[in-house]
């Protein structure tokens, strides 16, 4: 987070994809920072506990319609998922020159 300007630049939309351990320590800490806080996640199963933790809003990967409507609004993701996965489903989610960050290790 230091090293993407999120402690001292300006304030960010940062997306947090994969809500487990690690991507709810994300949210906690992107919102303590004062960013906005866009959890993304397969379902909606979570979406209250996230917000609950500091998102702002909550994208479905598997929903067109959410994907669409968060289309280039996400200045750096951190994606947390440590399992396999195809990366380029979030990539739409990024503002132009916008940043994703590979968190989660895949075995």
């Amino acid at each position: 987070m230091v090293y993407h300007g999120l402690v001292k630049g300006p304030k960010k939309v940062v997306g947090i994809a994969g809500i487990g351990g690690l991507g709810t320590m994300g949210i906690k800490l992107a919102a303590a920072l004062g960013h906005k806080v866009v959890a993304i996640s397969t379902s909606d199963k979570k979406e209250a506990m996230c917000k609950e933790k500091g998102a702002t809003d909550f994208v479905v990967t598997k929903s067109d319609e959410s994907l669409k409507a968060n289309a280039g609004t996400i200045d750096i993701i951190l994606n947390t998922i440590s399992a396999n996965h195809d990366v380029n489903t979030y990539m739409p989610l990024l503002k132009t020159n916008g940043t994703i960050v590979m968190i989660g290790g895949v075995t």
